[in-house]
């Protein structure tokens, strides 16, 4: 016999399954989202759930224009309509972001699964990590290494940033793209892109392989149709129209108001000390048989290694001395619990986007520990090891004597530059310095200080864990207690705390790119 209380509930229910195809579908999502939302973001989420046939849509609005939000309203509401199994796959330079939207804006569980997450949930006796009652967020290439385990798990949507990435998916030889198109095929699925297109008509074909490959039929008939000479575009476009839209910004300015940016360049130049530095180390990382770097994270490793030579010297001698440590374990014979990729990357607290690098046809070919089989200590020539690490330290010495390098000392100019050009304008004297590298940043945050800026500074990236930004944190906590502004969620708050800081006291932010989309989102 139903009461009262059970009448209410089941009402309640019913108007977050309400079957409109209209706005009213929309509207428990709308109740819960914690965002300001334009007409356009409204529209498009619709247009994502309007169809009850289509396998997916395509969300190709401009750069700003909030394509998170859209998808995030689409994810909102299935998750009121109980139906939760839901995945974001997306670059791993943007798992935190979207974790953080998610549960900032939209009140939504989430749970990053990555290599060692996954395997963690194995250990505590999860089976099947992906079947979580959590919103699954993964990287692209995570995705694909897990195609047969995403497979099983029936989504009630995926979501798919960054989707031109996987332009190529229909080719053969693209196995990443061909890895997860096949693992989400029968799924609904959002694909997110400000670019659907850049070169060819066949990289939108690409993208609506990844929907429904019956889309277009194969490949030789879209050219056919579409890319030789008296190709139909009309008839291309009407086509599209069910699965695709796209908002511009010069359609939205009459609620969207963008902010005039105006650029100001200083040319700078190594020195001559900077440039062989760069040089002696590039021909280090250029050889092939050290055992400084495996085999099969050589071009990853190179790659991560130019980037920091170009971010600081500091930089690099902090990367090198994580690499000699990995040698002189390797001398003594001892097992690695991480990569040399996973060592650089904890150690300068980069982005795991650098894991996404790894060439998808070598995928399985390394060992857990990602490291070449090559480095056997049984096989290894001692004295060939100990030149290594001589050579090592000798470009750590060379690194960390170079003091303050040549991009700093003309970083210090453009802060005075750009500080005049806004007093003119009557702005607000504020300048965020964006940094790959955790030890760069600390370096700037130093000098700095010392030249004039001490006590106008703060740092934001991806832990947040410095002692200046725990006192903010803290500062942040006692002024705003009993205002209902805390979240619960320390990583949440503190981000918010570093935020305000920086709009109300401090007059340059120096920020990782951890932290940079979330910056820019909260501007």
């Amino acid at each position: 016999m139903s009461t009262d209380y059970h009448a209410k509930y089941f009402a309640h229910e019913l108007t977050r399954h309400h079957a409109s195809v209209g706005v009213e579908r929309l509207s428990m999502s709308l109740f819960d989202a914690c965002v300001d939302l334009n007409p356009h973001q409204i529209e498009a989420s619709l247009f994502a759930l309007r169809s009850p046939v289509s396998k997916g849509v395509i969300l190709a609005d401009e750069v700003g224009l909030g394509k998170t939000i859209e998808a995030g309203l689409v994810l909102c509401q299935r998750w009121a309509e109980q139906r939760r199994r839901l995945l974001v796959i997306c670059p791993a330079l943007l798992r935190k972001q979207w974790s953080l939207e998610l549960e900032e804006k939209f009140n939504l569980p989430t749970v990053i699964l990555d290599a060692k997450a996954y395997r963690e949930a194995q250990r505590d006796g999860n089976p099947t990590p992906f079947a979580t009652d959590r919103i699954v967020i993964a990287s692209i290439n995570f995705v694909s290494k897990m195609r047969e385990d995403i497979r099983l798990i029936g989504w009630d949507h995926v979501v798919i940033d960054e989707a031109h990435k996987l332009r190529n998916a229909y080719r053969a030889s693209n196995k990443m793209g061909q890895n997860i198109r096949w693992a989400i095929s029968d799924r609904k699925k959002i694909l997110l892109t400000a670019t659907p297109l850049q070169n060819s008509l066949l990289e939108l074909y690409g993208l609506s392989t990844i929907i429904d490959e019956h889309i277009f039929g194969d490949v030789a008939s879209f050219r056919s149709q579409y890319t030789n000479a008296g190709g139909n575009l009309d008839e291309l476009r009407d086509r599209l129209r069910p699965i695709c839209t796209r908002s511009l910004r010069r359609q939205v300015i009459e609620y969207v108001q963008y902010t005039e940016r105006r650029a100001i360049t200083r040319p700078f130049l190594p020195s001559d000390e900077e440039h062989r530095l760069y040089e002696a180390i590039s021909e280090f990382v250029g050889r092939d048989d050290t055992y400084a770097i495996p085999h099969q994270q050589r071009q990853l490793v190179t790659l991560i290694l130019r980037k920091l030579l170009a971010s600081s010297s500091h930089a690099i001698a902090g990367t090198l001395r994580t690499i000699k440590s990995r040698l002189l374990v390797l001398k003594e014979q001892r097992a690695e619990s991480m990569s040399l990729v996973e060592h650089i990357i904890e150690g300068d607290e980069l982005e795991d986007e650098y894991l996404d690098e790894v060439n998808a046809e070598n995928e399985g070919e390394a060992d857990d520990t990602g490291e070449a089989s090559t480095d056997d200590p049984s096989q290894i020539d001692i004295k060939k090891l100990d030149a290594e690490i001589a050579e090592i330290d000798s470009h750590i010495r060379w690194a960390s004597g170079i003091g303050v390098d040549t991009k700093t000392r003309a970083m210090l100019t453009a802060l005075e530059v750009g500080f005049e050009e806004m007093e003119k304008r009557g702005a607000a004297q504020k300048a965020i310095i964006f940094t790959e590298s955790r030890r760069t940043q600390d370096y700037l945050k130093n000098f700095l200080d010392a030249n004039g800026y001490a006590g106008r500074t703060c740092v934001f990236n991806g832990s947040n864990t410095g002692s200046e930004s725990r006192a903010i944190y803290e500062r942040w906590c006692e002024n705003n207690t009993g205002t209902g502004r805390a979240t619960g969620s320390k990583v949440i708050d503190i981000r918010v705390a570093l935020i305000e800081h920086f709009r109300d006291e401090a007059d340059i932010m120096i920020a990782t790119e951890a932290a940079a989309e979330g910056i820019m989102n909260a501007g």
